[in-house]
């Protein structure tokens, strides 16, 4: 069987083998029974290495398989998800992190439940945690499957099988103490397989070993083109705007940006990271490193996305396709990218539009192949697959999936095959670090906030981490079910959970350290409303009415990505109104925020 594989494939299956032997070492080591250490790793975690954590539980599959992808296709309009998802990480470090690592408890069901002194509110946070995180884990299983369909060369389906297997063992062995040890090695995994094409394709393209120096420098042998100029020439040849121009509305550009900024501050699985550390000081500490950690790939996306855009359009573009790289090729086996030869020319046609099919709005259109991988009665008169059901409107030929032009560029590139597997490897600790976190926050928000705090107070503590630990397989085969059939893009489905995250969690976490004023009434109207109105907005335009996703429908221009701030913006309303007609909290609550908010030199 092996010796059938390429050496793409034997190299990534080494790599990643390896990789995967490194995680469960981790998890078998670092396994616990204890409570404390199962939910926050017995808040004795190094700054530095929570820190490192914390930047593998932030950067995503979405961070580092699709926002470079996303940035390539969109150009400048891309650039929302760099802006949102950078300045809504200083948000949470500077505004929440010292405050709810000080609150001292495990969860933000947790914090919601305490400050809003209500079994209802927690009911409600814990509802909110689970369906931000089912939202968010989508797109984690999304890119497993990406990465494994291609260069495993299995299904989609079994790839995401595998991951799963993957993240249940180490997250319900160890908990969060073999998740935040997990997420150390993956996050060095992760951005070295992100930095070193980065670095190879720079100095190729522009002479410049830094990607961000490359991506505004002169492109070689070229008498002093610069490569977004290039870039931008390219895009406009074909008949798109301006690599460089953008053409989303200066209101969605906003509330885009700020829905991702604030669901950041908003999302379970990041904030539970700072109840880690031993000290205040330390969560700021872990902050800092976070975001020093999480900058050198953030700074580097935008520079990946140019270098891939330019190449792919270059090797592929106006090509016969007995001409194109053996990398099209293969990735066409995946279902990942197609051809489908209008005019009967041979030639490869990419042009602005729709390739085939009906697409409505960013609605995802993977085609499917005639007949078997080997099989001749698949292929067309030029080699290329064939597709079923395919239309001929428009003039582009060309159908490739955003998602895969990060782990496509060293091929684009031809680089090395051990670099092509390091990416894979990169891709995979990404998507299964956030993943982990993730379904520790479910399972903790079952098992402890939902099982331990309303239904049966006097479990066990070896109760409560069985009831955890079945919450978390239960929340595994739920996150492999929605990578399998997901509902877009690895990036948009994860901007939907910021969106959720921001018009439920933040308003009520921000009013519960501020306002010593804000109540339960308050509070559990507020995040009731935000969610109530963001999902809603979201499923209308996303699965009931797909057709209707335009911006000449939207709410004040507002595309499903950026309802998260208008979300928010009725959760404060309801919350302040509700509030100002109902009696304030308790008096040892009101104690309690002040206590939060005033430093202690102990702390």
């Amino acid at each position: 069987m092996f010796l059938a594989w390429s050496a793409i494939q034997l190299w990534t299956l080494g790599i990643v083998g390896l990789s995967f032997a490194l995680y469960i070492g981790i998890a078998i080591y670092t396994r616990t029974s204890k409570r404390s250490e199962f939910y926050v790793a017995g808040a004795g975690v190094p700054a530095v290495a929570n820190g490192m954590a914390t930047a593998a539980d932030w950067m995503s599959a979405a961070s580092f398989i699709s926002m470079a992808g996303i940035i390539s296709f969109a150009g400048r309009d891309g650039s929302v998800y760099l802006m949102g998802w950078t300045g809504g990480y200083v948000l949470l470090a500077l505004l929440l992190a010292p405050y709810l690592r000080k609150f001292g408890q495990f969860t933000v069901p947790d914090f919601v439940g305490d400050r809003y002194y209500s079994w209802f509110a927690r009911l409600v946070a814990v509802c909110c945690a689970i369906f931000v995180s089912f939202t968010y884990v989508a797109g984690q299983m999304r890119g497993v499957g990406v990465v494994f369909s291609r260069f495993l060369e299995v299904d989609v389906t079994m790839g995401v099988i595998i991951g799963m297997a993957i993240v249940f063992f180490y997250a319900v062995l160890g908990g969060m103490k073999g998740i935040t040890y997990t997420q150390v090695a993956q996050y060095c995994v992760l951005i070295f397989a992100f930095m070193v094409p980065a670095i190879f394709i720079s100095i190729m393209l522009t002479n410049n070993p830094i990607p961000q120096l490359g991506m505004g420098g002169t492109l070689s042998g070229s008498d002093g083109v610069y490569l977004l100029d290039r870039l931008d020439g390219l895009s406009e040849e074909l008949g798109f705007a301006a690599y460089t121009a953008g053409s989303r509305s200066t209101q969605d550009v906003f509330f885009i940006t700020m829905a991702l900024m604030v669901g950041t501050a908003g999302l379970p699985h990041v904030i539970i990271r700072f109840y880690t550390v031993k000290r205040v000081k330390d969560a700021r500490m872990s902050a800092f490193w976070a975001l020093l950690f999480i900058a050198i790939l953030y700074t580097t996306a935008p520079a990946v996305a140019a270098f891939a855009r330019t190449n792919m359009i270059t090797t592929v573009s106006n090509k016969a396709y007995a001409e194109i790289p053996q990398w099209f090729k293969t990735w066409e086996d995946s279902g990942l990218i197609a051809w489908m030869d209008k005019n009967n020319d041979g030639i490869v046609q990419y042009t602005a539009g729709a390739p085939f099919g009906t697409v409505s709005g960013d609605s995802k259109l993977l085609p499917h192949f005639a007949g078997a991988t080997d099989d001749a009665a698949a292929r067309g008169p030029h080699g290329q697959r064939l597709l079923t059901n395919p239309t001929s409107e428009g003039t582009n030929e060309l159908y490739v999936d955003r998602d895969i032009m990060v782990l496509a560029n060293p091929e684009i590139a031809n680089l090395p095959n051990w670099v092509v597997g390091l990416v894979a490897a990169g891709g995979l600790a990404a998507a299964l670090s956030t993943a982990a976190g993730l379904l520790l926050v479910i399972s903790t928000a079952v098992a402890h906030d939902f099982l331990k705090r309303v239904i049966k107070p006097d479990i066990s503590e070896k109760g409560e981490l069985l009831a955890a630990r079945v919450a978390a397989f239960g929340a595994v085969i739920i996150a492999g079910l929605l990578g399998i059939f997901p509902p877009g893009w690895v990036a948009q489905v994860v901007a939907f959970a910021f969106g959720l995250a921001a018009s439920s969690f933040f308003p009520a976490i921000i009013m519960g350290i501020f306002s010593k004023r804000m109540n339960r009434e308050g509070a559990i109207t507020g995040m009731l409303v935000g969610i109530l109105f963001t999902a809603g907005y979201i499923v209308y335009f996303k699965f009931i009415n797909p057709a209707a996703n335009t911006k000449d429908n939207w709410w004040f221009g507002i595309s499903p990505e950026g309802i998260g701030t208008l979300g928010m913006l009725f959760n404060f309303i309801a919350a302040a109104i509700v509030c100002k007609f109902t009696a304030p909290p308790p008096t040892e609550v009101q104690a309690m925020v002040e206590r939060i908010r005033v430093p202690e030199e102990s702390a």
